[in-house]
């Protein structure tokens, strides 16, 4: 039990310190890092919020980071994140974390070497808070721009086109712009095929459907599609009859 508290304890002290940028490259060179990994696979439940907590600030220092990577905590950030709340503040940092590792081909191997890996991100994804979201977009959106013959098809299996559509619309004005990106790289080829066929969201994503093994994926990401049209021209509308009662409040006060 000592052992337990004196290990909470000092995370707990590693996360408020690391709070400051001051701190962070000492911290990194104390050799803090290593213990705060091994925290994120044996630690208690709250020991690993914190640990994530300090190494997600400590990342902001590139040698830090790299000290991070050296430690091969992706298996454990995975695992956090399969079983932590998508919306939690935990997982925000999982997964801001998770976008700064990938931006290494040994973070994007480990990732994708661990079962669920990209998966976890993709739930994420559609279920995590904004800033939550525009991290794990990020993050896939990274691996797929470094060699996006080797991570496209990966990311495609594991279902983000749905997520992805949802992005486009109502995500953070970031999100919606990697998602429109992601999505363009996703097809078979990134560019447009001829100028008979406009680069419009809906032929991006009937390309990407087209190459979808099983007619169920194939129909959930077309009903999205649909839904998120939808959505769209309703969101499109509110905004004309909103700007129309601003106009007209106006004509009425200068009268």
């Amino acid at each position: 039990m000592g052992n337990i508290n004196m290990q909470e304890h000092a995370t707990a002290s590693l996360a408020t310190l690391s709070a400051s940028p001051v701190t962070r490259s000492a911290i990194g060179a104390s050799g803090a890092i290593p213990f705060l990994v091994q925290v994120l696979d044996q630690g208690t439940p709250q020991a690993k919020v914190d640990a994530v907590m300090a190494l997600f600030n400590l990342s902001s220092e590139k040698h830090n980071l790299n000290l991070i990577l050296q430690s091969q905590p992706v298996p454990y950030l995975v695992n956090i994140l399969k079983s932590s709340k998508k919306s939690s503040k935990v997982s925000e940092r999982c997964t801001g974390l998770l976008e700064s590792l990938i931006g290494f081909e040994e973070g994007r191997v480990s990732l994708t070497s661990e079962e669920g890996g990209v998966l976890a991100v993709v739930e994420v994804l559609e279920r995590g808070s904004p800033q939550n979201r525009e991290h794990a977009v990020g993050t896939l959106l990274t691996m797929c721009q470094s060699d996006r013959c080797r991570y496209r098809e990966p990311i495609l299996k594991e279902g983000v086109i749905p997520g992805l559509l949802e992005l486009t619309v109502q995500g953070t004005p970031n999100s919606q712009t990697k998602a429109h990106t992601l999505l363009r790289l996703l097809r078979e080829s990134p560019y447009p095929r001829s100028e008979l066929e406009p680069d419009t969201l809906e032929n991006i994503v009937c390309d990407i459907i087209s190459q979808i093994e099983g007619e169920e994926q194939s129909g959930n990401a077309k009903q999205m599609l649909a839904d998120m049209v939808q959505v769209s021209m309703e969101q499109s509308l509110r905004h004309l009859q909103q700007r129309a009662l601003v106009c007209t409040t106006s004509e009425v006060s200068l009268k």
